[in-house]
């Protein structure tokens, strides 16, 4: 998520860091980057008593960029004629990650890389423990008035638009958490390192560098990828709105809208079936589609291990006691999805389009500040 705070002074904004060696990582991770792709200028270090504030430039402020992704993506949705200009944004971003991966990318132990969003999360204790395995979760299925647990849910077999899959995710936190070990080897180059819709502003400029230094480049390639499908368009706003509302420009109600269409529990058998849709806008299914061209590099198998990274950015990001049980569900079943071996990761992000708003719809949000 963007740490993007308000401008502290025209043409900067001031962003509070807790300590001083966060500071000076972040740093480190901004110098690293600076020479090689579009980032705001870093004006100086501020100590406080009770905090460091880093001094970077505001490009909004300034003139140099305009929207965020977010943003450009919903408009995009609204009007074809953004199309465009969402298309450039989405090619620099990809080729920017490419670049990475190939100028400075070397096989390292996952170890050597930035850990917080993945190794942190994945190590015995983390989030996912505190998430999924030390509660036994009640989940409302839609349409039946039952609830099962996350252990209950691990004894059904279940079909999804036709295919069968399972949800059991002690196993797939187990497994992740081998395939994920400190000393796996996995090409990291430099980058910003979290990828997303706040985090990236158009004209392309790259934004906020907690995570900046040598990260996987499956795990961009997953971060980017899972926040344009779910994320950016749908659990964000729906359960951070705050954030959603603070950290993009215009903040237009997002268009994306997954929901269970139809499910049968068939407690006899231990089976549940589900027929589901990922609704998207326009301009979001088409970026999504673009995104997985770019990322896939000349030879077309550069996401060929992608689904551990995205199995972790599926269920570590907002904490699976919040979503509804509708909304869980669906998360699940996605989650199951990107670890059936037969999933092709074309069918894994295609999306049906959204109904499109009607003409007049205007954002009840103006642009922030600069």
């Amino acid at each position: 998520m963007s740490a993007r705070r308000a401008p502290a002074a025209a043409g900067t904004f001031h962003k509070p860091v807790a300590t001083r060696e966060q500071a000076e990582a972040e740093v480190r991770g901004w110098t690293g980057l600076a020479s090689r792709i579009a980032v705001p200028a870093l004006h100086g270090q501020i100590a406080l008593p009770d905090r460091q504030l880093l001094a970077y430039e505001d490009v909004f402020a300034t003139g140099r960029c305009e929207l965020l992704m977010g943003d450009v993506i919903a408009l995009a949705d609204r009007d074809p004629a953004v199309q465009p200009r969402l298309d450039r944004l989405v090619d620099g971003v990809c080729a920017d990650l490419r670049a990475a991966a190939d100028e400075t990318g070397k096989r390292v132990p996952l170890a050597e890389c930035i850990p917080d969003l993945y190794l942190d999360r994945i190590r015995p204790g983390g989030r996912l423990d505190r998430w999924y395995l030390r509660r036994d979760l009640p989940i409302a299925l839609p349409h039946t008035g039952t609830a099962l647990t996350l252990r209950e849910l691990a004894d059904f077999t279940l079909t999804a638009n036709g295919r069968q899959l399972t949800l059991n995710i002690a196993d797939i936190i187990d497994s992740l958490r081998h395939a994920l070990a400190p000393d796996r080897r996995w090409l990291a180059g430099v980058t910003q390192g979290d990828p997303t819709e706040p985090n990236i502003a158009d004209p392309l400029c790259w934004l906020d560098f907690e995570f900046a230094g040598r990260n996987t480049a499956l795990g961009e390639a997953a971060n980017l990828l899972w926040y344009m499908m779910a994320l950016g368009g749908w659990l964000v706003p729906r359960y951070q709105p705050d954030v959603y509302a603070r950290t993009l420009r215009l903040a237009l109600p997002p268009l994306s809208c997954p929901r269970i269409d139809h499910l049968e529990l068939h407690e006899g058998t231990r089976h549940i079936d589900v027929r589901y849709s990922w609704g998207t806008g326009a301009g979001r299914s088409a970026a999504i589609t673009r995104a997985l061209d770019g990322l896939r590099g000349d030879d077309g198998r550069g996401l060929e291990e992608i689904h551990t990274f995205l199995a972790l950015r599926i269920l570590g990001v907002i904490p699976a006691a919040r979503l509804t049980g509708h909304d869980l569900l669906l998360v699940l079943i996605k989650l199951a999805e990107s670890q059936d071996p037969l999933t092709a990761i074309d069918t894994f992000f295609a999306a049906q389009q959204a109904p499109h708003p009607h003409s007049g719809e205007r954002s009840s949000h103006v642009p922030a500040p600069a």
